[in-house]
C-alpha cells in the first residue's frame, strides 16, 4: 500500500470512528458559542460602565441627597453581569433555532469578521469617554457633506437593518419600563395610559440622538476597514443569516434593557420615598 493511499485509509477510518463513537463526535454549536463569538462578556463590561455613569446622571437628577456609596453598589447589582447576559442569552435563543446557528457562526469566526467585532467594542469602549464621543458626531457631520463611501455604508448598514427604528423602539420600551418601577415603588401615582403617554413623549427626541449616535459610532469602528472588507459586512447583515441575528440581539439587549430600567426605576423610588419618611 502506497503512503498516499495508506493516509487516505487512516483519514476514513477516523471519520468512521467520529461517526460511530458518540464521546467523538463533534459538538453542534449553541447560543453560548454564538455569543462567544459576538464576545458578549466584553461587550456586558462596557454596558456596565455606561450603567455606572447613567446611574450617577440618575442621582443627581431624581435623588440628589443619596448616599453615593449606597447607591453605587446598588447600581452594581442591577448591572451584574451574569443576570444580564443570562438575559440577553434567552432573548436570543428565543429567535434563533439551533439549525441557523452553523452558518452565522461560520460567518464570524472569519479573521476579518472577528477584526470588525474588535473594533465595534473598542468604539463603544470609546464612547464612554463623552468628549471623544462628541468629537466622533462633529467628524461624522463634517465628512457627511464630502459623501465618502466609508459614510455611504454605514447609512447603508442602518438603514437596511432597520437600526434608527430598532433602537427607538428599545428606548422607548425601556423608558415605560422605568416609569412602571417608579409608580410600582410608590414613588409615583400614574395610570398605565399616562405611563404611556410620558414614555412616548420623548420619541422624536430619542430618534435624532439614536441616529447620531448610531452614525458617530458605525464611522468610528468601521473607518480602518478596507473598502471590501466593509461592503462584505454590510452584505452579512442584509442576507437572511444577517436579518434574523439582527433581530435576535434586539430581542435579547431589549429583554435585559427593560428588566435594568424596571430595578432602576424601583430603586428610584425606594430612595425617594425613603427621603419622605
Amino acid at each position: 500500500m502506497s503512503f498516499r493511499r495508506f493516509t487516505a485509509f487512516l483519514a476514513a477510518m477516523l471519520a468512521l470512528i467520529l461517526v460511530v463513537q458518540p464521546g467523538f463526535a463533534q459538538k453542534s454549536p449553541t447560543i453560548d458559542d454564538l455569543l462567544e463569538a459576538l464576545r458578549l462578556e466584553e461587550t456586558i463590561a462596557v454596558m456596565q460602565e455606561e450603567g455606572a455613569a447613567y446611574g450617577e446622571d440618575l442621582a443627581i437628577q431624581l435623588i440628589p441627597d443619596v448616599n453615593r456609596n449606597s447607591w453605587s453598589r446598588t447600581i452594581g447589582q442591577i448591572y451584574e453581569a451574569d443576570r444580564m447576559r443570562a438575559l440577553v442569552a434567552a432573548g436570543v435563543g428565543a429567535e434563533i433555532a439551533p439549525d441557523d446557528i452553523t452558518s452565522i457562526l461560520e460567518y464570524l469566526s472569519r479573521d476579518d469578521v472577528r477584526e470588525i467585532i474588535s473594533l465595534e467594542i473598542s468604539a463603544r469602549r470609546a464612547f464612554l469617554d463623552p468628549d471623544l464621543e462628541g468629537e466622533a458626531k462633529a467628524l461624522f457631520a463634517e465628512m457627511s457633506e464630502q459623501g465618502t463611501h466609508l459614510l455611504q455604508q454605514v447609512d447603508t448598514m442602518i438603514r437596511d437593518s432597520d437600526l434608527v427604528e430598532a433602537n427607538v423602539a428599545g428606548a422607548l420600551n425601556a423608558d415605560l419600563m422605568f416609569y412602571r418601577g417608579l409608580v410600582d415603588g410608590g414613588a409615583f401615582r400614574m395610570s398605565e395610559a399616562e405611563i404611556l403617554a410620558q414614555a412616548r413623549g420623548n420619541e422624536a427626541a430619542v430618534r435624532a440622538s439614536s441616529r447620531e449616535w448610531l452614525e458617530a459610532f458605525l464611522m468610528t469602528a468601521y473607518q480602518p476597514l478596507e473598502r471590501e472588507v466593509l461592503e462584505d459586512y454590510v452584505a452579512f447583515w442584509r442576507s437572511p443569516d444577517g436579518r434574523l441575528l439582527t433581530r435576535a440581539l434586539f430581542a435579547g439587549f431589549d429583554q435585559m434593557y427593560e428588566d435594568i430600567s424596571y430595578l432602576l426605576g424601583r430603586a428610584v423610588a425606594r430612595e425617594m420615598t425613603s427621603e419622605d419618611l
